[in-house]
């Protein structure tokens, strides 16, 4: 592919404007509260975008447009984003006013606050590692494999060119810094997949064509035996558990949230986020669907699809655009997850078992030198995440299952069953990785998403069983920081309805 003086113009001018910004705006900080939680002062469309750019990355690029090219799933796929547009409506109405009440700055704390130290602690250990060994790697190696595939830029050079900027501006400014350079990098994706999408549909022959070409692509219900999305676990299993962990109860993406200037802005934010899921299958999803009709024989592994798409599809001058627009969606989600990592260390593990006094500079200092740690720990471990034989995006949510049933009844149990003692809750997170291995490899040809949902009903069972023989005597109440009413505000209650309404829509125009 040749490079003209406008690409290398438009690639390096994009990194130079988000570099600066993020680091203009977190010039002054001051306190923890300031690095951490960027001075809980985020407006409602800056949580909203930075929640989507932090959650739609390269791998969603590589991936999800991957899952798309291949013919026992296509849209399908899409219900990763549309089941979300429900759970982030849950957790906009229901979990985070509780939180927020709080006045928590990550989630693991809300455990000790509910159970004790060592639920905290264990949910702590386990987030850090599955932030490095699971997520950022897979999105250095994504965002690498996009490089080498549409720029020969080697493997190698890929993640640690990108794992280095992300991490270097993420030491320096902290959330704030994050926050605003996925504003940037957020909108400039989301201009990107559209401009693909587009092109896409000119090459294929228009909206009309595409549609007659892959009509047996364009259904989002699956039959009860698919290996993957069985309809049974999209609508009413397993597919809810992942969802609810990791847009309510995950310090990657809830952090933002909890950095909002009140309640109705985070709710708010939140919502917008939601709003923008809706139609990110069109951007990402129909690209792969439309590389398996334009260049279905030039591809050899489907997460190449997207990248062969652009490299096919581009015109001269543009390559600088869509790279930057890649280099952005790697970011976002990689400075998001380094911040989240190292917020968690600080103040989940180093605070409570190793700072005697409440030092506040000591604690940035701290969350300074874990973000490069772990920038380098994921840099050498991405490239061993090539062996796997599933796609990227299917890697992610099929390691997280080891985790995710176990907080999610945690985090539930506790704030709706006031007598859940902390043991129960403990066990229940403990039991998740020999019950959920369990199921994935005595049983591998059934979906890990029953898998799922077969561990969430063991661990419950646990859980309740538990709590009937031994309840938590003379429950406490939560304390209260901020006492935000629960009551939704009229904007959030009607915005939160049409969310619910539209997503069913798209349902029914694409069964």
């Amino acid at each position: 592919m040749q490079f003209t003086n406008l690409d290398y113009l438009c690639f390096f001018g994009f990194l130079a404007f988000v570099i600066a910004v993020s680091l203009y705006v977190s010039r002054k900080r001051e306190t923890s509260e300031d690095y951490f939680l960027a001075g809980r002062d985020l407006s409602w469309w800056v949580i909203g975008l930075s929640l989507v750019a932090s959650n739609i990355s390269s791998e969603h690029f590589i991936g999800q447009a991957g899952q798309g090219f291949r013919t026992e799933v296509g849209l399908a796929i899409a219900s990763w984003e549309w089941i979300a547009v429900f759970t982030l409506v849950i957790t906009a109405l229901f979990l985070l006013p509780r939180f927020l009440r709080l006045g928590i700055y990550t989630m693991p704390e809300y455990l000790e606050h509910r159970f004790d130290r060592k639920c905290r602690t264990f949910m702590s250990v386990c987030m850090l590692i599955f932030y490095v060994g699971v997520t950022i790697a897979t999105v250095l190696y994504a965002g690498a494999l996009a490089l080498e595939t549409i720029f020969d830029l080697p493997l190698l050079y890929g993640v640690w060119g990108v794992g280095i900027i992300a991490g270097l501006y993420t030491f320096y400014g902290g959330l704030k810094a994050v926050v605003w350079s996925d504003v940037i990098q957020g909108t400039a994706l989301l201009i990107g997949g559209l401009i693909v999408t587009v092109l896409g549909f000119k090459e294929i022959g228009g909206v009309g064509e595409f549609v007659k070409l892959s009509e047996g692509r364009l259904h989002t219900v699956l039959p009860l035996d698919h290996p993957e999305l069985p309809w049974l676990a999209v609508f009413f299993g397993g597919m809810w558990i992942p969802n609810l962990f990791y847009w309510g109860m995950n310090q990657f993406i809830m952090q933002r949230a909890l950095g909002a200037k009140n309640l109705e802005e985070g709710q708010k934010g939140v919502l917008f986020g939601a709003s923008l899921k809706l139609i990110i299958p069109f951007i990402i999803i129909f690209p792969g669907i439309m590389a398996f009709e334009l260049y279905g024989d030039q591809v050899t592994n489907p997460d190449e699809a997207f990248p062969i798409l652009i490299k096919n599809l581009l015109p001269a001058g543009m390559v600088g655009v869509m790279l930057a627009a890649l280099f952005g969606a790697t970011l976002s989600t990689l400075d998001s997850l380094l911040n989240s990592a190292a917020t968690i260390f600080t103040l989940d593990i180093y605070k409570p078992y190793f700072a005697k006094t409440e030092n506040a500079n000591r604690l940035v200092k701290i969350g300074k030198v874990v973000t490069l740690i772990l920038m380098f720990a994921a840099c050498l471990w991405a490239p061993i995440i090539a062996s796997f034989e599933g796609g990227l995006y299917l890697f992610i949510q099929q390691y997280w299952g080891f985790l995710q049933s176990g907080v999610v009844v945690a985090f539930l149990a506790g704030i709706f069953w006031k007598k859940v003692p902390s043991n129960a809750a403990f066990a229940g997170m403990i039991l998740n990785f020999p019950i959920y291995g369990f199921f994935l490899f005595a049983f591998p040809n059934l979906a890990f998403l029953h898998s799922m949902a077969l561990t969430l009903l063991s661990i419950l069972t646990v859980v309740v069983v538990w709590t009937l023989v031994a309840p938590r005597i003379n429950p406490q109440p939560l304390p209260v920081k901020y006492d935000y009413s629960l009551k939704p505000s009229p904007l959030v209650k009607y915005w939160s309805i049409f969310l619910c309404l539209a997503t069913i829509t798209m349902y029914i125009i694409f069964f």
